[in-house]
């Protein structure tokens, strides 16, 4: 998990994971220079599952998130955010299914929760389309895609293709999913496994001017050359 001010939903996230993990599970979070109570939350939690790690500097939720990475310990990693609500059930029916579908990554879809008026909607993943490699590439460069990291789930062994991450990286979420893809390892769970709250401070719902838009594109092609490249070293 990667917190910044996140002190109005932090605590209701946590306690809807604590109560999901076992004795061996860690809860990894690192918290970006947060201005508000976020680290005073955090702190005031009493449990043996945790790894709090703080950064010196505000590095932004990406390398935030590689950070996290960096300290987690266990084969199998959930990403999370720190303003969501996991469903019951939600981290045994990730387990299981990346375990029975023998992949590097499985993302599901995620419920709603609207703190506004106005409708927002969001694309969703389809099961049928989880084979469907090149047409999720296709998706994620047309910023058509329905991967986020909140609703994935990891085996290390990605690790090795997905980090570090480039210097650029947009996304950590697309990152790892057009590595899962190219590396034709991912699967799409059609359930909900968390609640996804829509507020204002959502850096997914952030409007992108069209330079910064075609910066993405063009650094999606060029980490697409670095993903290969790494993946041709693992082989040789």
């Amino acid at each position: 998990m990667a917190t910044y001010n996140g002190s109005r939903f932090v605590q209701e996230q946590i306690d809807s994971i604590i109560m999901q993990l076992e004795p061996d599970d860690e809860l990894v979070i690192v918290d970006d220079c947060s201005i508000d109570n976020t680290v005073e939350i955090i702190n005031a939690i009493k449990c043996k599952n945790i790894i709090f790690f703080q950064n010196e500097a505000n590095i932004g939720y990406v390398k935030t998130f590689e950070k996290a990475f960096s300290l987690s310990k266990n084969n199998i990693i959930c990403l999370t955010d720190q303003d969501d609500i996991w469903i019951k059930g939600r981290l045994e029916l990730l387990y299981q299914t990346l375990k029975k579908e023998n992949v590097l990554v499985v993302a599901s879809n995620f419920e709603i929760k609207n703190e506004f008026q106005n409708n927002v909607n969001f694309l969703r993943l389809k099961n049928y389309e989880s084979n469907d490699f090149l047409g999720n590439i296709k998706r994620i460069f047309l910023g058509r895609s329905a991967y986020y990291g909140c609703t994935m789930i990891l085996d290390r062994n990605v690790f090795r293709y997905i980090l570090p991450f480039p210097e650029y990286t947009e996304a950590h979420d697309l990152w790892i999913a057009m590595t899962a893809n190219i590396l034709k390892s991912i699967f799409h769970l059609n359930e909900n496994t968390l609640v996804y709250r829509v507020h204002q401070n959502n850096s997914s719902l952030k409007k992108r001017k069209l330079i910064q838009k075609l910066i993405a594109r063009y650094y999606f092609c060029k980490n697409i050359l670095i993903i290969l490249k790494r993946i041709n070293k693992k082989f040789i």
